[in-house]
């Protein structure tokens, strides 16, 4: 497979092991060290391509002997450069003296005072989808798969971890060892560095956080044994060892990275009551569809992410319910229908055409929400029996391997035959939209908290309507079903009963602060700029900042807030936000 996303020439030299030696320097914001690269060639090969993108490189050694020679190729948009090896008949490995750097789109540096501790520094990377180039020499394409190792030193009063074979605790001397022994794509490359701390949940899970959030982290995911033994009864054995979750600070700009073997998520997920953990879920079926069987290129985004959330969904179903997981769902139907209504028809295919745009431009709400409905469709054709019995035997067959969209087709026909035929492959795959056989979604809890809606549309005080024991889903589908205008006095009725602008729970919060921007609710601002100026979840900016943007007054006060929020954003967000907003620096 071409990866257009890439500069390597797999075809005739592959990357298989990587050695990082790695020095973290919070002063001057940057990694150094060396990348030891070992690689696999066609006999004829003289050299080795890798990607990078604003790495500093001082010297290339060859068998760990004499230099090599090399070149840098012109800079390009969102990739970066080529950097070419020239290597000899019989070389196996270079290593490569480098330096990141201070503005490496993969790594956040953040001051103590950005900080749970206030006391010390953190430092976190997100490769995906292309940025483990920004922080080392890579074949950076999820089509190649290598193991790694690593010794990092970092500033002795903090704690390393990566994505890979973890401690428990802080060293005196600050030197950290790791190993990965499965072969894993250079955008499941992961670090971070900070005062941190673990709290053991089982014999192979567990979770940390900086030390004055581990307390509360432990608490609110204190369910992930149970959710590894329902995703292990559906789609076989966990492969990875550990499973560990890191609980970053706000900044984070995704609710999680399924970086193998330690889950990156973020803070907003801790709510206090666990309502939020469907995210651990996601991130935990990773580990089969994604890290285990990885889509080859970004254009087969869908293949990891449709496959997630329908997994994410069968483990909360084993955990909490049908009832619970129709909820997850038909929200999810919801974000795809608004997702739908905003693209341009061509990114409504489930199959990206990303050839000359940075791939992250894929990582919406489709790719998730349309992916998890053909696989449900396929599911409810085929029955739930022998669908489960087919996915097992695919994670079986594929494991540690890539895979394309038309491999998985070819997979899919083979064992089911008369499936195209029944639910129209194509039109799912290859075409706009939202195809007419869509699932049909019903949630009981749901058509309840309607009737409450419309009550309210009919003059039901909010203090009269009947809102007990109702979960984070059903507040989220009543703030997204209230009528479109409201006047001042209901918005100060609804928060005055249910206390929406001090919500602790991200996700309603989120919501309310959506209808306080539509309703000019203006009590609802300071907390909106609380809000986006205390955490980096993307999922959360965008909409805001959108909304806002839709009127001069309210992109007045967008550009006033990010003025100071950016400083404290990572690169994947701040991307995003500097187009909505039309930002320079």
């Amino acid at each position: 497979m071409r990866d257009v996303h890439s500069f390597a020439r797999p075809d005739e030299a592959v990357v298989r092991h990587i050695a990082l030696n790695l020095e973290v320097d919070f002063e001057r914001r940057v990694l150094r060290g060396i990348a030891e690269v070992r690689f696999e060639k066609t006999p004829e090969a003289r050299r080795l391509v890798l990607d990078t993108h604003g790495l500093t490189i001082d010297r290339i050694n060859i068998d760990g002997g004499g230099e090599a020679t090399f070149a840098l190729g012109d800079e390009t948009p969102f990739l970066g450069r080529a950097l070419t090896i020239d290597v000899d008949e019989d070389t196996e490995v270079v290593s490569i003296h480098y330096e990141t750097s201070p503005d490496a789109a993969a790594v956040q540096w953040l001051a103590p005072a950005q900080t749970a501790g206030g006391k010390h520094p953190f430092l976190f990377t997100q490769s995906q989808a292309i940025l483990a180039r920004t922080w080392v020499p890579c074949q950076d394409s999820p089509g190649i798969r290598m193991t790694y190792s690593a010794t990092v030193r970092v500033p002795k009063e903090l704690m390393a971890v990566m994505s890979a074979e973890n401690p428990v605790e802080a060293n005196d001397s600050g030197v950290y060892h790791f190993h990965m022994p499965q072969p894993i794509p250079s955008y499941l490359l992961a670090l971070s560095v900070g005062d941190l701390a673990f709290r053991r949940f089982s014999d192979n899970s567990g979770v940390y956080a900086e030390k004055p959030m581990i307390e509360a982290s432990a608490y609110e995911l204190a369910d992930t044994p149970k959710m590894i033994e329902a995703a292990e009864k559906l789609y076989g054995p966990y492969r990875w060892g550990e499973y560990d979750v890191l609980v970053l600070p706000p900044s984070f700009p995704f609710g999680g990275m399924e970086n193998p073997r330690l889950t990156f998520a973020t803070p907003t997920i801790l709510a206090g009551d666990r309502s939020l953990v469907s995210l651990v879920a996601h991130e935990l079926a990773h580990s089969w569809s994604g890290n285990l069987v990885t889509n080859a290129t970004w254009n087969d985004f869908w293949l990891n992410e449709g496959f997630t959330v329908y997994f994410e969904r069968r483990i909360m179903e084993a955990i909490a319910g049908r009832d619970y997981s129709e909820m997850l769902a038909l929200l999810g139907y919801q974000d795809l229908v608004a997702t739908v209504a905003e693209l341009p028809p061509r990114d409504t295919h489930l199959v990206g055409d990303l050839e000359g745009r940075d791939p992250d431009d894929a990582a919406t709400k489709l790719p998730y929400e349309k992916g998890y409905s053909f696989l449900r469709l396929a599911e409810e054709t085929v029955g739930r029996e022998p669908w489960d019995a087919f996915l097992r035997e695919y994670f079986d067959q594929h494991a540690f391997q890539s895979m394309t969209t038309r491999g998985f087709l070819d997979v899919l026909n083979a064992r089911f035959p008369q499936l195209d035929a029944t639910i129209n492959i194509d039109q799912w795959v290859n075409g706009p939209g939202i195809p007419p056989n869509c699932p049909k979604i019903h949630s009981d809890a749901f058509v309840k908290v309607e009737e409450q809606v419309r009550a309210f549309e009919s003059g039901t005080p909010a203090s009269k309507l009947a809102t007990k024991q109702w979960s984070t889903h059903e507040w989220i589908h009543f703030l997204r079903h209230l009528p479109k205008t409201l006047t001042r006095e209901q918005m100060s009725g609804l928060d005055a009963t249910f206390h929406f602008t001090d919500s602790g729970n991200s996700e309603i919060l989120h919501e309310w602060l959506l209808q306080a921007i539509d309703h000019q609710y203006e009590a609802a601002y300071p907390a909106l700029e609380r809000f986006l100026l205390r955490q980096g979840r993307r999922k959360f900016l965008k909409p805001l900042y959108q909304k806002l943007a839709e009127t001069p007054e309210g992109l007045a006060r967008a550009r006033a807030i990010y003025a100071k929020a950016r400083p404290m954003y990572h690169a994947v967000s701040y991307r995003t936000i500097d187009q909505i907003l039309k930002w320079s620096v």
